[in-house]
Protein backbone atom coordinates (compact mmCIF):
# COMPACT_ATOMS: atom_id res chain seq x y z
CA UNK A 1 0.00 0.00 0.00
CA UNK A 2 1.76 3.55 -0.65
CA UNK A 3 2.64 6.10 1.31
CA UNK A 4 -0.31 8.43 0.98
CA UNK A 5 -2.68 5.47 1.95
CA UNK A 6 -1.26 4.63 5.24
CA UNK A 7 -1.35 8.21 5.92
CA UNK A 8 -4.59 8.29 4.82
CA UNK A 9 -5.20 5.56 7.26
CA UNK A 10 -3.53 6.79 9.99
CA UNK A 11 -5.70 10.48 9.94
CA UNK A 12 -8.64 8.45 10.05
CA UNK A 13 -8.30 6.59 12.96
CA UNK A 14 -6.77 9.58 14.73
CA UNK A 15 -9.41 11.49 13.80
CA UNK A 16 -11.93 8.69 15.32
CA UNK A 17 -10.01 8.39 18.39
CA UNK A 18 -10.45 12.40 18.55
CA UNK A 19 -13.93 11.99 18.15
CA UNK A 20 -14.38 9.83 21.08
CA UNK A 21 -12.35 11.85 23.21
CA UNK A 22 -14.98 15.09 22.31
CA UNK A 23 -17.28 12.99 23.18
CA UNK A 24 -15.85 11.74 26.69
CA UNK A 25 -15.02 15.11 27.42
CA UNK A 26 -18.85 16.00 26.42
CA UNK A 27 -20.29 13.73 28.84
CA UNK A 28 -18.11 14.29 31.84
CA UNK A 29 -19.43 17.74 30.81
CA UNK A 30 -23.14 16.71 31.59
CA UNK A 31 -22.33 13.85 34.14
CA UNK A 32 -22.52 11.27 31.91
CA UNK A 33 -18.97 9.96 32.81
CA UNK A 34 -17.50 10.49 35.98
CA UNK A 35 -15.07 13.77 36.12
CA UNK A 36 -11.73 13.48 35.56
CA UNK A 37 -12.37 9.69 33.37
CA UNK A 38 -8.74 9.71 30.70
CA UNK A 39 -10.23 10.60 27.54
CA UNK A 40 -9.21 8.46 24.65
CA UNK A 41 -5.58 9.57 23.41
CA UNK A 42 -5.27 11.27 19.88
CA UNK A 43 -2.70 9.01 18.45
CA UNK A 44 -1.30 8.85 14.63
CA UNK A 45 0.63 5.73 15.13
CA UNK A 46 -0.85 2.23 12.89
CA UNK A 47 -1.48 0.66 15.94
CA UNK A 48 -4.61 3.00 17.02
CA UNK A 49 -6.39 1.39 13.74
CA UNK A 50 -9.50 -0.51 15.29
CA UNK A 51 -9.33 -4.41 14.33
CA UNK A 52 -12.47 -3.98 12.06
CA UNK A 53 -10.08 -1.86 9.72
CA UNK A 54 -7.47 -4.86 9.07
CA UNK A 55 -8.35 -7.30 6.55
CA UNK A 56 -7.02 -9.77 4.49
CA UNK A 57 -9.54 -9.89 1.02
CA UNK A 58 -8.56 -11.66 -2.04
CA UNK A 59 -10.28 -9.81 -4.36
CA UNK A 60 -10.38 -10.75 -8.38
CA UNK A 61 -11.51 -7.92 -10.67
CA UNK A 62 -12.12 -9.42 -14.50
CA UNK A 63 -10.88 -8.19 -17.80
CA UNK A 64 -11.57 -8.60 -21.06
CA UNK A 65 -11.06 -7.63 -24.39
CA UNK A 66 -13.32 -4.42 -24.55
CA UNK A 67 -14.58 -4.43 -21.25
CA UNK A 68 -15.88 -0.39 -20.22
CA UNK A 69 -12.72 0.73 -17.93
CA UNK A 70 -15.01 2.73 -15.91
CA UNK A 71 -16.93 -0.02 -14.96
CA UNK A 72 -13.67 -1.34 -13.16
CA UNK A 73 -11.55 1.85 -12.35
CA UNK A 74 -13.97 3.48 -9.82
CA UNK A 75 -14.33 0.57 -8.13
CA UNK A 76 -11.17 -0.89 -8.31
CA UNK A 77 -9.77 3.04 -6.63
CA UNK A 78 -12.62 1.92 -3.91
CA UNK A 79 -11.47 -1.33 -3.17
CA UNK A 80 -7.46 -0.70 -3.68
CA UNK A 81 -8.01 0.96 -0.59
CA UNK A 82 -9.55 -1.61 2.06
CA UNK A 83 -6.48 -1.72 4.48
CA UNK A 84 -4.75 -5.53 3.56
CA UNK A 85 -6.90 -6.23 0.69
CA UNK A 86 -5.29 -7.92 -2.47
CA UNK A 87 -6.65 -6.90 -5.14
CA UNK A 88 -5.72 -8.82 -8.66
CA UNK A 89 -7.04 -7.49 -12.04
CA UNK A 90 -7.58 -11.38 -13.87
CA UNK A 91 -8.07 -12.43 -17.57
CA UNK A 92 -7.42 -15.13 -19.56
CA UNK A 93 -3.96 -14.68 -20.18
CA UNK A 94 -1.26 -11.96 -18.44
CA UNK A 95 -1.35 -9.97 -22.02
CA UNK A 96 -2.21 -6.58 -21.93
CA UNK A 97 -5.92 -5.70 -22.32
CA UNK A 98 -7.78 -3.12 -24.26
CA UNK A 99 -10.65 -1.32 -23.18
CA UNK A 100 -14.04 -0.42 -25.12
CA UNK A 101 -11.97 3.34 -25.04
CA UNK A 102 -8.87 2.13 -26.01
CA UNK A 103 -7.51 2.11 -22.04
CA UNK A 104 -5.07 -0.79 -21.89
CA UNK A 105 -4.75 -3.03 -18.60
CA UNK A 106 -2.06 -5.17 -17.64
CA UNK A 107 -3.48 -8.64 -15.63
CA UNK A 108 -1.62 -9.08 -12.43
CA UNK A 109 -3.02 -13.17 -12.50
CA UNK A 110 -4.55 -15.37 -15.41
CA UNK A 111 -7.78 -17.31 -14.63
CA UNK A 112 -6.21 -20.48 -13.80
CA UNK A 113 -3.56 -18.64 -11.54
CA UNK A 114 -6.54 -16.72 -9.84
CA UNK A 115 -7.10 -18.49 -5.88
CA UNK A 116 -10.10 -20.75 -5.91
CA UNK A 117 -11.43 -19.26 -2.65
CA UNK A 118 -11.85 -15.23 -3.16
CA UNK A 119 -13.74 -12.79 -0.71
CA UNK A 120 -14.70 -10.62 -3.56
CA UNK A 121 -15.19 -11.56 -7.61
CA UNK A 122 -16.46 -8.37 -9.81
CA UNK A 123 -16.97 -8.42 -13.41
CA UNK A 124 -17.63 -5.16 -15.36
CA UNK A 125 -19.45 -5.17 -18.34
CA UNK A 126 -19.47 -3.44 -22.11
CA UNK A 127 -21.09 -3.77 -25.09
CA UNK A 128 -20.22 -6.03 -27.60
CA UNK A 129 -16.93 -6.92 -25.25
CA UNK A 130 -19.09 -8.59 -23.19
CA UNK A 131 -21.41 -10.10 -25.17
CA UNK A 132 -18.71 -11.70 -26.53
CA UNK A 133 -17.50 -12.47 -22.89
CA UNK A 134 -21.26 -14.10 -22.15
CA UNK A 135 -20.62 -16.13 -25.03
CA UNK A 136 -16.91 -17.58 -23.56
CA UNK A 137 -17.95 -21.01 -22.41
CA UNK A 138 -14.41 -21.65 -20.83
CA UNK A 139 -15.04 -18.10 -19.15
CA UNK A 140 -18.78 -18.84 -17.81
CA UNK A 141 -17.20 -21.92 -16.79
CA UNK A 142 -14.65 -20.16 -14.32
CA UNK A 143 -17.13 -17.58 -13.30
CA UNK A 144 -19.46 -20.26 -11.80
CA UNK A 145 -17.30 -21.99 -10.59
CA UNK A 146 -15.18 -18.85 -8.15
CA UNK A 147 -18.44 -17.50 -7.56
CA UNK A 148 -19.85 -20.36 -5.72
CA UNK A 149 -17.37 -19.99 -3.33
CA UNK A 150 -16.55 -16.50 -3.05
CA UNK A 151 -17.94 -14.31 -0.06
CA UNK A 152 -19.62 -11.53 -2.54
CA UNK A 153 -20.08 -11.44 -6.25
CA UNK A 154 -20.09 -8.02 -7.95
CA UNK A 155 -20.89 -6.32 -11.22
CA UNK A 156 -21.49 -2.52 -12.75
CA UNK A 157 -23.47 -2.08 -15.92
CA UNK A 158 -23.89 -4.95 -18.01
CA UNK A 159 -21.28 -7.03 -16.33
CA UNK A 160 -25.09 -8.73 -14.77
CA UNK A 161 -25.50 -10.08 -17.81
CA UNK A 162 -22.32 -12.14 -17.73
CA UNK A 163 -23.54 -13.18 -14.13
CA UNK A 164 -26.71 -13.87 -15.61
CA UNK A 165 -25.42 -16.17 -18.37
CA UNK A 166 -22.91 -17.87 -15.63
CA UNK A 167 -26.41 -18.52 -13.95
CA UNK A 168 -25.65 -16.20 -10.89
CA UNK A 169 -28.87 -14.22 -11.26
CA UNK A 170 -32.29 -16.70 -10.95
CA UNK A 171 -34.30 -15.43 -8.31
CA UNK A 172 -32.37 -12.27 -7.23
CA UNK A 173 -33.05 -8.65 -7.41
CA UNK A 174 -30.77 -7.41 -9.15
CA UNK A 175 -29.84 -4.04 -11.36
CA UNK A 176 -27.59 -3.22 -14.58
CA UNK A 177 -27.59 -0.48 -17.05
CA UNK A 178 -30.51 1.15 -17.99
CA UNK A 179 -30.47 -0.24 -21.41
CA UNK A 180 -30.22 -3.70 -20.59
CA UNK A 181 -32.46 -3.51 -17.66
CA UNK A 182 -35.34 -5.22 -19.37
CA UNK A 183 -33.03 -8.40 -19.89
CA UNK A 184 -32.86 -8.99 -16.23
CA UNK A 185 -35.89 -10.98 -16.23
CA UNK A 186 -34.27 -13.17 -19.00
CA UNK A 187 -31.69 -14.64 -16.41
CA UNK A 188 -34.22 -15.27 -13.73
CA UNK A 189 -33.85 -12.10 -11.53
CA UNK A 190 -35.98 -9.62 -10.53
CA UNK A 191 -35.32 -6.07 -11.34
CA UNK A 192 -34.99 -3.38 -9.38
CA UNK A 193 -34.28 0.47 -10.51
CA UNK A 194 -32.01 1.70 -7.72
CA UNK A 195 -28.17 2.40 -8.55
CA UNK A 196 -26.60 -0.19 -6.06
CA UNK A 197 -28.29 -3.23 -4.94
CA UNK A 198 -27.77 -6.42 -2.56
CA UNK A 199 -29.26 -9.43 -2.66
CA UNK A 200 -27.82 -12.00 0.12
CA UNK A 201 -23.72 -12.08 -0.95
CA UNK A 202 -24.88 -10.50 -5.01
CA UNK A 203 -24.46 -6.81 -5.13
CA UNK A 204 -25.00 -5.74 -8.32
CA UNK A 205 -24.36 -1.75 -9.86
CA UNK A 206 -26.23 0.34 -12.45
CA UNK A 207 -24.55 1.72 -15.78
CA UNK A 208 -21.10 2.88 -15.24
CA UNK A 209 -20.48 5.57 -12.92
CA UNK A 210 -22.30 3.54 -10.56
CA UNK A 211 -18.77 1.55 -10.02
CA UNK A 212 -18.31 4.38 -7.33
CA UNK A 213 -21.19 4.19 -5.26
CA UNK A 214 -21.16 -0.02 -5.93
CA UNK A 215 -17.30 0.12 -4.62
CA UNK A 216 -18.18 2.50 -1.68
CA UNK A 217 -20.66 0.45 -0.52
CA UNK A 218 -18.73 -2.77 -0.29
CA UNK A 219 -16.07 -0.47 1.71
CA UNK A 220 -18.78 0.52 4.25
CA UNK A 221 -19.93 -3.27 4.62
CA UNK A 222 -16.25 -4.58 4.80
CA UNK A 223 -15.10 -1.73 7.48
CA UNK A 224 -17.91 0.91 9.33
CA UNK A 225 -19.23 4.56 7.74
CA UNK A 226 -16.13 6.07 9.29
CA UNK A 227 -14.07 4.02 7.28
CA UNK A 228 -16.23 4.70 3.82
CA UNK A 229 -16.60 7.83 4.19
CA UNK A 230 -12.48 8.59 4.77
CA UNK A 231 -12.03 6.48 1.50
CA UNK A 232 -15.00 9.07 -0.17
CA UNK A 233 -12.97 12.36 1.41
CA UNK A 234 -9.58 10.44 -0.30
CA UNK A 235 -11.73 10.60 -3.35
CA UNK A 236 -13.25 14.08 -3.05
CA UNK A 237 -16.24 12.09 -4.48
CA UNK A 238 -18.87 14.63 -4.51
CA UNK A 239 -20.56 14.58 -7.89
CA UNK A 240 -21.71 17.73 -8.92
CA UNK A 241 -22.66 17.29 -13.01
CA UNK A 242 -23.35 19.90 -15.36
CA UNK A 243 -26.56 18.62 -16.61
CA UNK A 244 -29.04 16.61 -15.11
CA UNK A 245 -29.69 13.74 -17.35
CA UNK A 246 -27.72 10.75 -15.98
CA UNK A 247 -30.78 8.62 -16.05
CA UNK A 248 -33.79 8.01 -18.34
CA UNK A 249 -35.83 9.40 -16.00
CA UNK A 250 -34.44 12.77 -16.25
CA UNK A 251 -32.88 13.00 -19.73
CA UNK A 252 -34.70 14.60 -22.15
CA UNK A 253 -36.65 12.37 -24.32
CA UNK A 254 -35.16 12.97 -27.37
CA UNK A 255 -32.34 12.00 -25.82
CA UNK A 256 -33.35 9.21 -24.26
CA UNK A 257 -34.62 7.75 -27.65
CA UNK A 258 -31.41 8.45 -29.30
CA UNK A 259 -29.20 6.79 -27.33
CA UNK A 260 -31.90 4.30 -26.70
CA UNK A 261 -31.58 3.17 -30.36
CA UNK A 262 -27.95 2.82 -29.89
CA UNK A 263 -28.68 -0.76 -28.10
CA UNK A 264 -30.78 -2.59 -30.45
CA UNK A 265 -28.34 -4.66 -31.74
CA UNK A 266 -26.78 -5.32 -28.59
CA UNK A 267 -30.18 -5.98 -26.87
CA UNK A 268 -31.27 -8.49 -29.61
CA UNK A 269 -27.78 -10.65 -28.99
CA UNK A 270 -27.62 -10.63 -25.30
CA UNK A 271 -31.14 -11.91 -25.24
CA UNK A 272 -30.55 -14.96 -27.79
CA UNK A 273 -27.41 -15.73 -25.97
CA UNK A 274 -29.67 -15.50 -22.63
CA UNK A 275 -32.33 -18.29 -24.13
CA UNK A 276 -28.91 -20.69 -24.32
CA UNK A 277 -28.01 -19.73 -20.29
CA UNK A 278 -31.76 -20.43 -19.29
CA UNK A 279 -32.02 -23.70 -21.15
CA UNK A 280 -34.88 -21.93 -23.43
Amino acid sequence: MTQQRRAFLGNIAAAGLAAQAVTAQAAEATGAAPKGAPAAPVMHDMSSLPPQWMGKEQIAMLVYPEFTALDLVGPQYMLANLWGAKVHLVAATRDPVRSDTGLTFVPSLTLDETPADLDILFVPGGSQGTLKAMQDARLIGWIADRAHRAKLVASVCTGSMILGQAGLLRGKRATTHWATHSLLKDFGAIPVDERVVWDGKLVTGAGVSAGLDLGLSIVGRLRDPTYAQGVQLLAEYAPQPPFDAGTPKTAPPEVHQMMGTMFDGLLAGMRETARSAMGA
